[in-house]
């Protein structure tokens, strides 16, 4: 696990990235990225207009408009299990679900808990402080 000093988190506003550097937003299913991160990431980081999923340029789309918290989970476990093979790359996750598709960080950040300890994944500072939050509470549940 990170120690609180080693925790880097995803900046609010990303308007550059370095070369191995990946964007990871939130999209729909028909890759309409009119608006938020994936108009950023379409503006910005290679992002195309007509893929809601994977990896596109120098950015990552993960759906979140296409129903409930359970059906964003599978997208984000795909998400984490390519952060794990592409482990020379940086990805910054933004608060992905949090904005146009109206869930709160307490519904989405729980599902990012697997990528909390991964060295090259940044997580936005509300979805970290709410994993470290909820493994703090099971780790008193349990003693």
């Amino acid at each position: 696990m990170k120690s609180m000093d080693e925790l880097k988190y995803t900046p609010e506003n990303i308007t550059s990235l370095e070369r191995d550097d990946i964007f990871v937003f939130g999209s729909n299913l028909e890759g309409r990225h009119l608006g938020g991160a994936a108009r950023v990431a379409l503006d910005k980081f290679g992002a195309r207009m007509g893929q809601g999923v994977g990896i596109q340029g120098q950015s990552y789309a993960i759906p979140t408009m296409q129903g409930g918290v359970d059906t964003i989970r599978p997208y984000v476990d795909e998400f984490i299990d390519l952060a794990r093979e592409w482990d020379q790359n940086t990805f910054y996750v933004t608060r992905i679900g949090c904005g146009i598709a109206g869930f709160t960080d307490e519904e989405i950040a729980p599902l990012f808990d697997e990528a909390y300890d991964l060295y090259n994944v940044r997580l936005p500072k509300s979805f970290a402080d709410i994993i470290r939050r909820k493994r703090e509470q099971n780790k008193s549940k349990h003693q």
